[in-house]
């Protein structure tokens, strides 16, 4: 058994080499210590006093009372503060009214104490400065992770558990979290505390059946050993697994986005046709290294916001979804753009002025190369995108200039009987408002030939009657 090995070895040298395996110190650092006052972190910190000197590192201790539990949680400030006084080791200990917080930020109670005390704890790390937090997350929190992501549908990602690494990160913060106990259980820092005399504080939160970790450990662990006594080792070896898989991914999609993305200013555009060639697993990474390009976190971006994208992948130029911290993601013809600026996020570049068109010719205009030629139906490309327009000569004359639209411009939409403002044909086909103004009009003295992107005019349409034949192409500058 695995678990009886391990009991072979004692902790410290156990948590020596897995810090030195995973580097998660630095020599000459001052690693910042989280102590509840619970077993596990009591455990941690008296296994680190021990390493001191091997680690090469100073250590510091923090604690938050989230003032939840009355006199127990000022007990248990006490208690840390004498205990890391008993080790010669500093220790700042701070309050926080969670439930006012909570208030605050309109969250659940576990997550308002656990923004509570990051913060606190990225806030002490920065006064001592120490970089990163060590914390007392043994391989039983492991594995409750790994099914408590199994429930919430997190995806594969989430199937990871809790790494020996992380970054956690708020919007002006950040802060490396370290994990030096995630190979050992909790019946092996309760059987450390007893052997070294230890007494730690006990916590009847822990009991409660409302937090869904709570009911995770007490009451669906239990369940699950009973259809498969080695269900731990086997959400181990899928945690491992699927490790692999993302380390993989992730190596790959990093190398894509280079190729595929760039980046301007606050917004990030991602060649569409090179992006729908590569598998979906890869647009989802890719789509989150676009996120976390822009936000420095991928905290609060959910696998439903990722799937929500990639239902969008196909849809037509125009498609917007609202992501948190403001983000939004847009479909264009040749792009998807990701940004918080609207106007950046628009396909079309501001267009100000009119321009007549040279035909045949190269027109450029601020944003725009437009070429103009004369073709036979032969040359005419089915399924043409939106950017290209065959038009009859006949009825679009040679005197044509691209503009902005005007107030009341109207045409007959391909396909439709009646004319119809250009207004109301942009509001029914759904085009973005902040789009509009930049659409181009290809336009004769007479009428509107075609609101590019989107329409040509119905009178100006290709028939069996026509002769001559105008192709006009716009691309992006």
């Amino acid at each position: 058994m695995v678990g009886r090995k391990r009991k072979l070895l004692s902790l410290e040298p156990r948590v020596l080499n897995f810090v030195r395996k995973h580097r998660l110190t630095a020599q000459r650092c001052t690693l910042l210590v989280a102590v509840s006052g619970g077993q596990d972190s009591v455990c941690l910190l008296h296994i680190l006093k021990g390493l001191q000197v091997e680690l090469g590192i100073n250590l510091h201790v923090a604690h938050l009372d989230h003032q939840l539990r009355g006199t127990e949680s000022e007990a248990d400030a006490r208690y840390v503060a004498k205990l890391a006084k008993s080790l010669g080791i500093p220790a700042t200990i701070g309050q926080c009214n969670v439930r006012a917080y909570q208030d605050t930020r309109g969250v659940s109670m576990e997550e308002a104490a656990r923004e509570a005390r990051y913060n606190f704890l990225s806030e002490v790390a920065e006064s001592v400065v120490a970089d990163r937090v060590a914390v007392g997350h043994t391989l039983d929190d492991h594995v409750e992770t790994i099914l408590l992501h199994l429930i919430r549908g997190t995806g594969t990602r989430g199937l990871r558990g809790l790494q020996a690494r992380s970054r956690w990160q708020s919007s002006d913060k950040s802060l490396i979290v370290v994990r030096p106990l995630l190979e050992v259980s909790r019946d092996e820092t309760d059987e450390y505390c007893v052997s070294h005399q230890l007494q730690p504080r006990l916590d009847a939160t822990n009991l409660s059946l409302i937090p869904m970790r709570n009911r995770i450990r007490l009451e669906l662990l239990p369940l699950l050993k009973s259809y498969n006594p080695q269900i731990v080792e086997a959400l181990l070896r899928t945690a491992r697994i699927a490790d692999d898989d993302i380390a993989f991914l992730e190596k790959e999609a990093s190398r894509l986005w280079k190729r595929l993305a760039s980046k301007q200013d606050e917004t990030i555009m991602l060649n569409k046709q090179s992006f729908l060639k590569q598998s979906p697993s890869l647009q989802r990474y890719l789509l989150r290294l676009s996120i976390e390009a822009l936000l420095g976190t991928l905290r609060d971006i959910e696998v439903r916001h990722i799937e929500e994208i990639m239902e969008a992948l196909p849809k037509p130029a125009g498609k917007r979804l609202n992501l948190p911290y403001g983000l939004v993601f847009a479909t264009g013809y040749e792009r998807y753009i990701l940004g918080k600026n609207p106007t950046a996020l628009s396909p079309f570049p501001v267009l100000n002025g009119e321009y007549a068109l040279k035909i045949p010719g190269e027109t450029v205009t601020p944003g725009w190369h437009i070429q103009a030629s004369i073709i036979t139906r032969d040359q005419m490309k089915p399924g043409a995108d939106g950017f290209t327009a065959y038009l009859d000569c006949a009825v679009v004359g040679e005197n044509l200039t691209v503009r902005p639209r005007r107030r009341g411009d109207r045409f007959q939409p391909l396909g439709m009987k009646e004319m119809k403002k250009i207004g109301e044909f942009m509001i029914d086909t759904r085009i973005p408002r902040d789009w509009r103004p930049g659409i181009p009009i290809v336009s004769s003295r007479e009428q509107i030939m075609w609101v590019v992107g989107y329409r040509i005019d119905e009178r100006a349409k290709v028939t069996e009657n026509t002769r001559k034949i105008l192709s006009i192409k716009f691309k992006r500058s």
